[in-house]
């Protein structure tokens, strides 16, 4: 498969639906409560989960997909959508207008399509990559690495995100000033796409948060670096429950500043 078109379309007009749905509910009272990971679920959540699964199924039935609010087994499939619903469901839940639905379609346990849209922002990120090309775009516009200079004095006016519990494993969970976090893995790591850092870190993404983002970073070459024993993520192993399975991840732009990014996250090297 690699009409990619006729597949960008269809989830174009569903994340809009869906998008749209959600952003009606965001202004209204939000209940959330603990899931037994601790993490944040919405009714809002269930309904994006069950919807967005349902149109899938129905438009692609001969693919797999695995949710995050339902079905956590990677199915056994040759394709298979991988989805979060509700990508930052504590922000939304708090009232911060950083959330979005990512969508990543796998062939044969591999990203090779991704689809993030972060409805509060009106941003849509998207790309594809397989042996026929690569591309990605934001809001339909071609996306591609900004020019960053490694110069230690240049660089400090470059961002470099982080999720709070990277910051506990790196040892800097406490500053004597405020900090300011996405809240949001996948647009977290999306951020380098964009151009808006240089460099981020993820402590406990799971395969919902980083299967749409993987391809697309890909796509305009940046660099994924795996923080864990195994090297390599993909492909991922059918009929797995990946429920409880983390990625810890580092995403650098550009080669020349990957040794200073490893630096910032060397204790999860060790």
């Amino acid at each position: 498969m690699n009409n990619w078109q006729n597949i960008l379309l269809f989830i174009q007009s569903l994340t809009k639906y869906v998008g749209d749905r959600l952003l009606a509910d965001f202004e209204q009272a939000r209940v959330a409560i603990a899931k037994d990971d601790g993490s944040l679920v919405t009714q809002s959540d269930r309904w994006a989960d069950a919807y967005i699964k349902e149109a899938l199924e129905k438009e692609f039935p001969d693919f797999g997909v695995l949710t995050e609010e339902s079905t956590q087994v990677l199915p056994d499939r040759e394709w298979a959508w991988v989805v979060d619903p509700l990508d930052g469901t504590t922000n939304f839940a708090r009232g911060i207008p950083i959330w979005g639905i990512s969508l990543g379609l796998l062939h044969h346990g591999t990203p090779v399509f991704g689809y993030v849209a972060i409805p509060p922002l009106r941003q849509n990120i998207y790309g594809w990559s397989d042996e026929h090309g690569a591309a990605a775009f934001l809001n339909d516009q071609p996306i591609h690495l900004s020019e960053v200079s490694p110069d230690p004095d240049a660089l400090a006016n470059y961002f470099f995100s982080a999720c709070s519990r990277s910051l506990e494993k790196m040892g800097r969970s406490k500053f004597p000033f405020k900090l300011r976090m996405l809240g949001v893995a996948s647009y977290n790591l999306l951020t380098v796409a964009i151009g808006s850092t240089f460099g981020a870190v993820e402590a406990t993404p799971k395969i919902w948060d980083i299967a749409a983002v993987w391809v697309i970073l890909k796509a305009i070459g940046a660099i994924w670096v795996p923080l864990e024993d195994s090297p390599n993520i993909f492909p991922l192993a059918m009929g797995k429950d990946y429920s409880r399975r983390d990625f810890p991840t580092l995403v650098v732009s550009h080669a020349e500043l990957l040794p200073m990014a490893k630096e910032i996250a060397k204790p999860f090297l060790q």
